[in-house]
């Protein structure tokens, strides 16, 4: 009650007792350091003008990051480490500067700071190696954001790299924050993101007696059936060895986008097994074989053959009759009939087959399609169009071959292509029918013959081919010998005159 009175009858005497308090507190002597004595508000102003400096160190940092560096041009990498350099030395600078105002001398704890500075290195190994490591992977410029990295089973889009980690985000969505030595220490494959294309490596094993030829046509075609493979690089068959219990093969495919690898494994597996089971071929496991000394006491009884069923490779062998095999139909044609398997596996890989529809067209007049076409199965027909008539050419049937004029001369298709029934063609792109000539002569002497019949497909380019320089009237007198001499000059090849 008595104070309560006091405060009522003179407050302001309280008021200005309080701040002599609080004065008298704040500036009475803690402790001593060097020649300066540490008061409470000696204190409350260097830690307000640390966090203003560490305010400003950090401003100066993003501007000098995402405006003024940004506007020289400077890559991200190098922005990143001038932004923090410089904007740690500004931090260091005025944090010194800070302390020298405020009267503390830092001469006179050189010892002391210099042991702290070997007891905070020791224990802060691991923070300075990832400092280090932030730095050298930021200068380099060798892993950027936004690249597509794999290291040690772990891949992923890099989000962010600072100084003591990088941020990865996984294909399942998650992050993952990497220290910096981690990526410095061990291998690390980039898929850049400007080009995602990659190559993905299908071991395949397959039973002895499996025809190698026969495994490399499957698989290829498998390959084809996958929409997510490119077709230039073409997909490649290796024949990697003999194993213990196996012939063992590999598949290479290159995709668009690599980062998708996984779901396009999953899909050729289905359609790899799906199409060694429709041509019979097995995929082995460990087998023993059994010798038996006394077969007759577990022979049969009777002799009857009506009893015997047919095994199931008798069956699946009838059933694939209907569906003959790419070697087999190459071997129909007179140009590859007396191939060995080795050369036709060679042709196998060099092209893709196609299946059309009734009236399905493959390439219409006037657009480029840059394959060397090989009927199989079916006919094709050869349609010239213009603004009053629509007139058909040829029909291609099966052993016949188009698309060698577009593919020598680099034009469009002089004639719509369209199918009468279904057909099955076998394409070659450029670079392997220039390779498929090469091992096969008498193929390009067969090309000029079959070219040379052609007449009105010749006719239809005569004028355009003036123009360019490629021929003059007395060549389509001998259109043979043109044709020969213009597979010389394009690729390479020596043909002899008939």
């Amino acid at each position: 009650m008595p104070i309560l009175l006091l405060i009522l009858i003179n407050p302001e005497k309280i008021l200005s007792g309080s701040i002599e308090l609080l004065h008298r507190s704040t500036t009475m002597p803690l402790f001593t350091l060097g020649q300066e004595s540490i008061t409470l508000l000696w204190l409350i102003q260097v830690f307000g003008l640390l966090i203003i400096v560490t305010l400003l160190a950090r401003s100066l940092k993003r501007f000098l990051k995402n405006f003024l560096l940004l506007k020289l041009k400077i890559n991200e990498g190098n922005r990143e480490v001038i932004s923090l350099l410089v904007g740690l030395g500004v931090g260091i600078l005025g944090f010194i500067l800070v302390l020298k105002a405020m009267g503390i001398q830092l001469a006179s704890f050189a010892v002391i700071i210099g042991g702290l500075g070997v007891g905070i290195g020791f224990g802060l190994q691991e923070l300075t190696k990832n400092l280090v490591s932030g730095l050298t992977i930021l200068g380099e410029g060798k892993l950027k954001v936004g690249d597509l990295i794999e290291f040690n089973n772990k891949a992923g889009y890099i989000r962010e790299i600072s100084i003591r980690s990088t941020v990865i985000q996984t294909f399942r969505g998650s992050d993952l924050v990497v220290p910096n030595t981690e990526l410095t220490s061990v291998t690390v494959e980039n898929w850049n993101y400007d080009n995602c294309q990659g190559r993905i490596e299908i071991p395949i094993t397959v039973a002895y007696e499996s025809d190698p030829v026969m495994v490399t046509e499957t698989l290829l075609e498998s390959a084809f059936m996958e929409k997510n493979v490119l077709r230039n690089p073409p997909p490649k068959v290796m024949f990697k060895g003999f194993g213990e219990h196996a012939l063992e093969f590999e598949l290479w495919i290159w995709v668009e986008k690599i980062y998708q690898r996984l779901s396009i494994l999953s899909s050729l597996n289905f359609i790899i097994q799906y199409n060694f089971q429709q041509r019979g071929i097995e995929i082995p496991f460990p087998r023993r074989d059994v010798w038996l000394r006394n077969t007759q006491a577990i022979a049969p009884e009777t002799n009857d053959l009506s009893i015997r069923e047919e095994s199931p490779e008798t069956i699946q062998l009838a059933s694939r009759t209907n569906n003959p095999t790419l070697k087999q139909l190459l071997k129909e044609l007179p140009y590859f009939a007396n191939t060995n398997d080795l050369d036709l596996r060679q042709v196998i890989e060099m092209g893709e087959r196609k299946h059309l529809n009734t009236g399905e067209i493959l390439v219409k007049q006037g657009e480029y399609f840059r394959f060397f076409c090989v009927v199989l199965r079916g006919n094709v027909d050869a349609i010239y169009e213009n603004d009053k008539i629509s007139n058909r050419l040829f029909v291609f049937e099966s052993g016949d071959y188009f698309g060698e004029l577009p593919l020598m001369l680099d034009i469009p298709y002089p004639t719509t292509m369209r199918t009468t029934e279904p057909s099955l063609l076998f394409l070659i792109p450029p670079e392997c029918f220039h390779e498929l000539l090469h091992q096969y002569p008498h193929l390009a002497d067969h090309v000029a013959e079959a070219l040379a019949e052609r007449q009105d497909v010749l006719n239809c380019h005569k004028q355009k081919l003036k123009e360019l320089g490629l021929c003059n009237d007395n060549d389509f007198n001998h259109p043979i010998i043109w044709i020969r001499q213009r597979l010389s000059q394009i690729f390479g090849l020596i043909q002899s005159e008939s």
